[in-house]
């Protein structure tokens, strides 16, 4: 057992070897934390993970929240593949750093989602762990108590998620590596990129941010309500980053203040937007040199008139047809006593996968 442990150790160093000779996959590589098994990261440390030096930094000074970070990193992670699992590019993973390949530096609308989705996976961990009282740092926000409004019948009560410790970690732990980047033309355009969506994706949260309340009173009655504020749950948040990606406006290297829409009009960005440097690809074809897997093999939709219909998420190639025997049990009965009777049912169904 300690053998393999040790092989673990060496693996994750040699990984964080190669990959910081990339900055930018380097700053990325926290992400891996997201498809790693559990406890395995805390059975690491931080000394071992994939990290930034300054990342490191930051976990060994507040290592009760690394469970947190490999929370947050899987939320971005599980979200960014629920939304996207019907479409050409399905937010594909890999076992190693960078977790994302290619698409975490190609500077294209799904590298802004993958930012935006990371980033706000992260506050919503942290402020998770906060309000749950397993970190000593931070807990319930407790500046809305004692307000309200006595003639309407309510006031602030309860626990509201503590958002600004959450925000306040994820800006930290992503984002202050920035100060130290080159300011070349091309880095320092993808980095402002990279940190613009980040922050999107925090107040992602912020905006998806609801407020719950409990009655109080005799019998039932309303005549008192006790109010606080809460997150959405992540899968909301994802979807209304997925708009805001389907809205996405693409900026112009010479000004990134300046963006451009599909009919060419200027305006400024506005904090809320996706931003992206490079078009995206179709994803139609696999290219193992950029880490595209195309979408040869992949299940379509005949009937579908969205992206995972077999035209569009074939490209045009066609598709084949295969009739899969299906077994279940079905019609179940209790007998008494005290057993479950069921048939078993077979059906056959089509299934249609890319050429």
């Amino acid at each position: 057992m300690e053998a393999r442990n040790c092989g673990v150790r060496h693996m994750n160093a040699l990984s964080l070897l190669l990959v910081c000779v990339c900055p930018l996959c380097c700053r990325g590589s926290w992400m891996w934390l997201g498809v790693t098994s559990p406890g395995l990261v805390e059975k690491l440390g931080c000394s071992n993970l994939s990290l930034s030096p300054r990342q490191r930094e930051l976990c060994s000074r507040k290592s009760i929240l690394l469970p947190g970070v490999r929370e947050g990193a899987r939320l971005g992670v599980a979200e960014c593949q629920r939304q996207f699992r019907h479409e050409r590019w399905n937010c594909s993973t890999n076992q190693k750093v960078p977790v994302f390949g290619h698409e975490l530096t190609s500077g294209t609308k799904e590298t802004a989602f993958i930012y935006a989705v990371m980033a706000a996976g992260l506050v919503h961990a942290v402020t998770r762990s906060c309000s749950q009282g397993n970190m000593t740092e931070c807990g319930c926000d407790a500046r809305l108590r004692g307000g309200g409004s006595a003639a309407e019948g309510w006031h602030w009560g309860g626990c509201s998620d503590h958002i600004q410790y959450g925000t306040w970690f994820s800006r930290k732990f992503m984002d202050h590596t920035l100060k130290n980047m080159s300011t070349s033309r091309s880095s320092y355009t993808l980095s402002t990129m990279n940190q613009h969506n980040s922050e999107a994706g925090r107040q992602a949260i912020n905006r998806t941010m609801s407020t719950d309340c409990r009655c109080h009173g005799v019998s039932g009655s309303c005549a008192v309500k006790t109010c606080w504020r809460t997150m959405a749950p992540f899968q909301r948040v994802g979807t209304y980053l997925k708009d805001r990606y389907e809205h996405s406006v693409q900026v112009t290297e010479r000004s990134k203040r300046k963006m451009k829409w599909k009919d060419q009009r200027r305006l400024h960005v506005d904090k809320h937007q996706l931003i992206f440097l490079n078009k995206s690809p179709n994803y139609c074809l696999e290219d193992r040199r950029r880490g595209i897997a195309g979408t040869r093999g992949r299940r379509c939709n005949r009937t579908s008139t969205g992206p995972d219909s077999c035209n569009l998420l074939c490209c045009g190639r066609g598709y084949n047809t295969h009739v899969v025997r299906h077994v279940q049990r079905c019609e179940c009965k209790f007998v008494w006593c005290c057993y479950v009777h069921c048939r078993r049912c077979e059906s056959m169904n089509d299934m249609h996968t890319c050429k």
